[in-house]
This record gives C-alpha cells, sequence and structure tokens, in this order.
C-alpha cells in the first residue's frame, strides 16, 4: 500500500518515519557504507580547493601533493562516518588542523570537518563531535595568533580576531544543525515506537475479542451436547425416541457452532469486510431458551430488551449464554431466572440459579467470568458473580445503553 501511494504522486516513506539519515542504527536498516557520498565529497574537496587556492593565492600556501593528500585523507574518512563516527570527527579535525597550520588555503576541507560533526552528532556521540570542533577551533587560534611566525607562509600575519568569530559562528551553525537533525530524528524513533506499541495493542484487543467470541460459542454448545450426549447413552436401549431426540439437539446445536465459528473465521481472513451473518443479539434470547430447555435447563426470562447498539447488543447477548453454560455445567438446580431492567442510561441483566454447586467451581470456569467482565469493562459497564446469600448463584450485568466509542 505505502509504495502504492509513492507511486501515486503520495508523500514519499520518510515523511511518516523519517529520512533516512546518515548514521541511522536501527532493526530496519543495517549500517552501511556510504560510497556515493565519500567519493562526491571528496570530488568537490579537490576540486574546490583549486579554486579556493587561486582565489587565495598569496595570502596562503600553494597547494602541494602533502596538501592534496591531507584533503584526501579528511574526504576519505567519512567513508567510516556510520560505522566509527568518534574515530572518524576526531580524524577529520586534526587533519584539517594540520592543513591549516601548514598554511593551505581556506575552503571545502571544513565541509569534511561539518560532515563528520554531523554524522557524530545524529549518531548519539554528542560530546565527541563538540570535543572535536573545540579542538579545531583552538588549534586553528594557537597557530593564527602564536605559532604562525615559524609555520608557512613565510611573512604571514596574525589573523583578525574578527575572522575567528566568524569561524567560531560556522562551528556554531553546524552543532545547531546537527542537533536539530538528532532532535528530530529521535521524536521520529518515539513515533515509530509508539506506532508499533499502538499496533501491538491493537491487535491484543482483537485477539481476546475473538478468543471471548470462540469461548462463547464453543462453550454453550458443548456443554449442550455434552448433556445430551449423556442422555442419549443412557437412554439409547430404554428409550430409543428420547435417544433420537438428543442426537437430533446435538447435530442442532453443534451445526449451530459451526456456523458462529465460521463467521469468526471469515472475519479473519478478510480483515475490513463486513461479516456476512449479523452478530446475535437479545433477540435471539428465545433461541438461547430452547438450547437451554434441549440441555435440561427450564428457563424463565422476564423483561423485554430495549433498543440497542450492535455492541451492546452483542455483549449483553453473550454475557447470558455464558452465564446459562454455566448453570448448566455446574450447578446442581435445572431451572433458571433472567431478568432484564432498563431505564434511560443502563441495562441491567440478572441471571439466577437455585443450586447447588454441581461441580468444584460454582459459578463457571475463570475463563468464561473474566470473558463477561471484559465484555462489561470494553462498554463501560460492571459484571457482579458470586454465591447468593439464600442459596444459588448470580450473575448481575450492567451496561451503559450510552457507549462512548474511542477514537483509535
Amino acid at each position: 500500500m505505502e509504495e502504492q501511494r509513492v507511486r501515486r504522486g503520495g508523500p514519499p516513506l520518510w515523511w511518516r518515519h523519517g529520512p533516512p539519515w546518515p548514521g541511522r542504527r536501527d532493526e530496519e536498516r543495517p549500517v552501511r557504507w556510504p560510497w556515493r557520498s565519500t567519493v562526491l565529497l571528496t570530488a568537490f574537496v579537490l576540486v574546490g580547493s583549486d579554486f579556493a587556492a587561486h582565489g587565495q593565492q598569496g595570502e596562503r600556501a600553494l597547494l602541494d601533493p602533502f596538501a592534496r593528500v591531507l584533503l584526501l585523507v579528511a574526504a576519505g574518512q567519512q567513508l567510516w562516518r556510520l560505522r566509527h563516527p568518534v574515530p572518524v570527527v576526531f580524524g577529520t579535525a586534526a587533519t584539517v588542523a594540520v592543513y591549516l597550520g601548514a598554511g593551505y588555503p581556506y575552503g571545502p576541507v571544513l565541509l569534511t570537518v561539518a560532515v563528520a560533526c554531523f554524522s557524530a552528532i545524529v549518531a548519539g556521540r554528542r560530546k565527541a563531535a563538540w570535543a572535536a570542533l573545540g579542538l579545531l577551533w583552538a588549534a586553528h587560534v594557537l597557530v593564527a595568533h602564536w605559532l604562525y611566525r615559524w609555520l608557512p607562509p613565510s611573512g604571514d600575519e596574525p589573523a583578525s580576531w574578527g575572522q575567528e568569530i566568524v569561524i567560531a559562528t560556522w562551528i556554531v551553525a553546524i552543532v545547531a544543525l546537527s542537533e536539530l537533525a538528532r532532535t528530530r530524528r529521535e521524536q521520529w524513533a518515539r513515533e515509530r515506537a509508539e506506532r508499533a506499541r499502538a499496533a501491538r495493542r491493537r491487535a491484543d484487543e482483537e485477539r481476546l475479542r475473538i478468543a471471548r467470541e470462540l469461548h462463547d460459542v464453543l462453550a454453550h454448545s458443548i456443554s449442550v451436547i455434552n448433556v445430551q450426549a449423556g442422555v442419549g447413552l443412557a437412554l439409547l436401549d430404554t428409550d430409543p425416541e428420547q435417544a433420537r431426540t438428543a442426537l437430533t439437539t446435538i447435530k442442532s446445536a453443534s451445526k449451530e457452532a459451526l456456523g458462529e465459528v465460521r463467521q469468526v473465521l471469515d472475519t479473519l481472513r478478510t480483515p475490513g469486510e463486513a461479516p456476512r451473518a449479523p452478530a446475535p443479539g437479545l433477540d435471539r434470547l428465545p433461541e438461547l431458551v430452547e438450547q437451554a430447555a434441549s440441555a435440561g435447563l427450564t428457563v424463565a426470562v422476564e423483561g423485554t430488551p430495549p433498543r440497542l447498539s450492535p455492541g451492546t447488543d452483542l455483549a449483553a447477548f453473550r454475557i447470558v449464554q455464558e452465564a446459562l453454560t454455566n448453570v448448566v455445567r455446574h450447578s446442581g438446580s435445572r431451572h433458571a431466572r433472567v431478568r432484564l431492567e432498563h431505564d434511560a442510561g443502563a441495562l441491567r441483566l440478572r441471571v439466577d440459579d437455585d443450586g447447588p454447586a454441581g461441580g468444584a467451581h460454582a459459578g463457571g470456569s475463570g475463563n468464561g467470568l473474566a470473558g463477561m467482565r471484559e465484555r462489561a469493562a470494553a462498554l463501560g459497564g460492571t459484571i457482579e458473580a458470586g454465591p447468593r446469600p439464600d442459596g444459588g448463584f448470580r450473575v448481575l450485568a450492567v451496561l451503559p445503553l450510552t457507549v462512548r466509542e474511542e477514537n483509535r
């Protein structure tokens, strides 16, 4: 998608992720050898220094083979500036100090110091870059004001302090530009990390949502199938007709479970597309009652649900489904009550059974209750589940009718 957008004339990739500054080190891009930029810089320094020598003829020493070697060394070191920024910045500063101390003309050679300093600061070696520039400026002051009598060119005059101010300003400008690039690069790195964290967070939330859906679908259907399978086995010889009814219920429950699982998997395979079947809601509460009845559980429903948003409707249905599944699996009672109440601000779902607990975990296993709490919390609601004072078990869910959507 990004490549297509760039080909259509959209902003380049680095507009969002940061430009590929020299010295950038991260897991996405290995450190490279800057061959092309080093060759271009070397050519520019050599050619530009010839022009600078003509312009400063009589004021500075002429370029000789030793000067050209110094120019090559200063520019050639930049090939290692991404891998070894500290040695390169100090080596470049020392080479340029020798070049200027020998009286050779000012010119593009100073650009090599700027490049080395820029790479070192962007790579996070700030103190080394500052120290190298400070040593270069101190060496220039020493040569220009005290050692010029013994150094070429002969008859040279001390440099003006105005010239030193210009050089100091040039050094400050290099440092400021490099620090600006470093700050911007760190900002881009933080933004990339934040985007990665947000993507992982969305993936975790989606994984939990899918896990809840699969748990609710499979736990309810398999509980019904388990109960009916037990009934069928018990009555297979004595009451074949009742065993046939149990097998029919198993077939219906498994078919419905397969359909819902297929819907969840289709959503995974085609992200971004709407599901082909509507999500279940409280309008399917009668079907839930029938399935519970086929598992031997009589459910009495009181109240009618209001008009709900799809998310709240699905959460309410799954909470009732999980609560009834827990009654089938873990309660000795064969009767349950579902009560629906609502006012202007909230929907209250209450599921009661009279117990006693029929298993080791009254009210259900931890996964089911945790899933109900997660569904309610995602909508800003609450879940209370536990034994009643008069015996039995109660699940009470309070879901807000107005859900504030979060910006993602």
